[in-house]
């Protein structure tokens, strides 16, 4: 969608947990470094490419942590004014805050599990809350420094919370949420505490676009919030109480340009010689990864170890160049992994090494842009084989700088990058066996099909370069919100009703139950109506103008108890039964009940088929409630039991209908829609207000008149002229009618 003369908003404003530069004290005096590599690198390749997006006009900051705790007042003011410079703004937090909240939940919680190491995760309650705490502390500042037409984009694991804490603050505000590493399968998700998982979920839904490398993090995201929080989704839109939230897939994707024009450069051909000096006439396997136990580091070892038992005639031909980038220093567990690599490239090294030659050439340290790309250059073969990763850019770098067309990637199928770069070798990276045979493989595929494959892998990579990735994000961004903004364009004007109603003489008002004038509940018999409501349903129903009529697919029984001491209409089982104000309880038009024990058994079966759903029998119709079963179990089961339903009524007179979490079998003929023309052709009524939540209201809306207010609660499509966004705000409106009518 292009960008029309006014820009939709005017500020970028970027949120992660790292500023992309690091302040560094010495000697007393404060420095600044860039930070390389990861999400700033990457977020700062697409700022410099902004101009050639449709946001080229579009101004931005970054706000995160500067790196460095300080409590003197008068530094954070040189610090907060040095950044500045730079469109950085810091938040600073306490060391203990800091250590608990990183190296605590984010790193000893969040990112074991999200990349499937449960084993490794701590539980640690005070972690927890001070995830919570540096969230707050981050939505604080981010709202002391937001303006009117910024947007906000949030990004990674660190600040899942944050959307939500904004969110309540400025409602109007387009916020986006970006989630660099996977999200997982609801069966480790689950994993959490139910607080902690519940809080994270309903954080990220603060965001009106939530962003995911992959189309499977996105899918196990939406499972998660079906089966945790229970709000369902249409093609990755949510629709909660006040909100509409889109889950979308967008590939992260590399400064193409940067990576294959540098290959060509003055700096990295002199590289790329130096380098050769030391690894001419052989083949080199470059692996290049952080030190961290989701890379597979020790497997992608013993892969090459096989490698050379089973291929000696490999030996002194081939060279794993193996570069480990520090991380997480001081950390045991990293720690360890870095004493346990040393000792298996020692023990290859020990094993296979000739006189003139060392099959492994180990290096622990970063490595400089130019020489990264120069050891991108000289290789043969690049194996990244993560047992995890989000995406891995790593593997796109690699092919753009193959400015030849020659080389092989061999690429886990646990990395996101493997979803897009197909032509690569993919292989199961816990198989130390599959990355043997990967490399002999690679080592044989011919020059031809070499070329082939890049140029594929390439023109992919071009097409969607970072650029072309954060446009997409913030297009998709703007798309939801003009979205959004036709919602709210259709929600009652509350003032223009009120005066209607107030200078109406006779009035009448239908009105749902659950869902409407109540929250949903998985016991629905418990949600039973409060004082308030009673009240301001009685004070409505003592004027004289007014004639309220509640319309329920509950039973009789459950009315009258409820709702006998009030002068309003009640109807049950969605029309099936009528009581007018002052009167009995009477059908409308006759009704059988004889259909119930031929249908009764098959919804009993599928009973005991879906744990946690129960049959309702009313008079004259029967209900299938399902709103306690498993989401997912749930979808199959509801599918198959109306395509059992429709074809076993054919030929009677019953119709099916399915509900919010149910399932109804009752008479044909019998609906809302029915009992709203029985009311409105028996009186003139000059103002018609209709509220209802679901399905069944559909047909009450389509039998009013042009004139009538509806209103369906929830933001969707309708038959009804508005919306409103919950139960709460019905209630609110009818107070307001109660006062207006006096």
């Amino acid at each position: 969608m292009a960008i029309g003369k006014e820009k939709p908003f005017k500020r970028l404003v970027l949120v992660s947990n790292r500023l992309p530069l690091n302040v560094v004290e010495r000697e007393g005096m404060i420095e600044l470094q860039e930070i390389a590599g990861g999400l700033s690198s990457g977020m700062n390749d697409y700022l410099n490419g902004l101009g050639s997006t449709s946001f080229s006009e579009l101004d931005h900051i970054w706000i995160g942590w500067p790196g460095i705790s300080v409590n003197d007042d008068r530094k954070r003011e040189e610090i907060m004014e040095m950044l500045s410079k730079s469109n950085a703004y810091p938040v600073f937090i306490t060391e203990r805050e800091m250590n608990n909240f990183y190296q605590g939940f984010c790193n000893s919680v969040l990112w074991p599990l999200f990349h499937y190491f449960p084993t490794y995760v701590i539980y640690n309650k005070d972690y927890w809350l001070h995830y919570k705490r540096v969230n707050e502390i981050f939505s604080n500042r981010i709202l002391e420094i937001l303006k009117p037409g910024d947007v906000v984009w949030i990004h990674d694991y660190h600040l899942m919370l944050v959307p939500r804490l904004l969110r309540e603050k400025v409602r109007d505000m387009p916020i986006g949420f970006f989630l660099h590493i996977p999200f997982p399968s609801f069966e480790i998700f689950k994993l959490l505490p139910g607080e902690w998982r519940r809080e994270i979920l309903l954080g990220i839904l603060g965001a009106d676009l939530i962003g995911f490398h992959t189309y499977d993090y996105t899918k196990y995201f939406l499972n998660s919030v079906l089966r945790i929080l229970g709000y369902e989704h249409i093609l990755g839109t949510i629709t909660m109480e006040n909100s509409t939230v889109k889950a979308g897939t967008f590939p992260m994707g590399i400064d193409f340009k940067k990576f294959h024009n540098a290959a060509s450069s003055i700096e990295v051909k002199r590289i790329i010689s130096n380098l050769k000096k030391n690894m001419a006439d052989i083949k080199v396997i470059l692996s290049i990864d952080r030190l961290d136990y989701t890379k597979g580091i020790i497997n992608r070892l013993q892969g090459y170890e096989l490698f050379l038992q089973r291929n000696p005639e490999w030996c002194e031909k081939i060279v794993l160049v193996l570069v480990v980038v520090p991380s997480r220093l001081g950390v045991e567990r990293y720690q360890k992994m870095k004493r346990q690599i040393d000792e298996v490239v020692g023990g290859i090294n020990g094993r296979f090494s000739k006189a003139h030659w060392t099959p492994i050439l180990y290096q622990y340290r970063y490595l400089p842009f130019y020489e990264l790309v120069g050891y991108y250059s000289i290789s043969d073969i690049a194996l990244i084989t993560p047992l995890r990763d989000g995406m891995n850019l790593i593997a796109k770098e690699y092919i753009s700088t193959r400015i030849d067309k020659t080389g092989v990637l061999i690429l886990s199928e646990m990395a996101g990058a493997s979803k897009e770069l197909v032509e690569a070798i993919i292989i199961n990276p816990n198989d130390r066996e599959e990355i043997a045979s990967a490399l002999k493989e690679a080592l044989e595929i011919s020059e031809g099909e070499q070329k082939r494959k890049i140029q594929i892998m390439q023109d992919r990579l071009a097409r969607y370069n970072i650029m072309k990735w954060g446009d997409d994000f913030l297009q998709n961004l703007i798309s939801i919100k003009e979205e959004q903004k036709r919602f709210e364009t259709r929600l009652v004007d509350e003032e223009k009703l009120t005066i209607e109603f107030k200078n109406a003489n006779k009035r009448i008002i239908f009105l749902d139950y659950d869902g409407t004038l109540v929250p949903y509940s998985v016991s629905f018999k418990l949600v039973k109506p409060d004082q308030n409501l009673l009240k301001t349903l009685g004070s409505l129903s003592a004027d004289e103008r007014n004639e309220i009529v509640l319309i329920s697919g509950r039973d009789r029984d459950t009315l009258q108890n409820w709702f006998a001491e009030l002068n309003i209409g009640l109807v049950a089982e969605h029309g099936a039964w009528i009581k007018e104000r002052g009167g009995r309880w009477k059908t409308i038009k006759p009704l059988t009940d004889e259909w119930k024990s031929r249908i009764l058994p098959m919804l009993d079966i599928y009973k005991d088929r879906l744990p946690g759903s129960f049959v309702e029998e009313k008079e004259f119709s029967l209900v299938w409630h399902y709103r306690g079963a498993d989401p997912d179990h749930s979808s199959v089961i509801v599918k198959e039991l109306i395509e059992q339903l429709i074809s076993f009524t054919a030929n009677i007179d019953v119709q099916v209908v399915a509900g919010n979490k149910v399932i109804e079998i009752k008479n044909a003929g019998v609906n809302k829609g029915v009992i709203g023309m029985y009311y409105l052709s028996k009186n003139n009524f000059d103002f018609v207000l209709a509220i209802g939540d679901d399905l069944t209201d559909e047909d009450l809306f389509k039998a009013l008149p042009e004139t009538a207010y509806s209103i369906r609660v929830g933001m969707t499509q309708s038959q009804a002229r508005y919306n409103l966004h919950n139960y709460m705000e019905v209630r609110k409106l009818l107070e307001k009618l109660e006062v207006k009518g006096k």
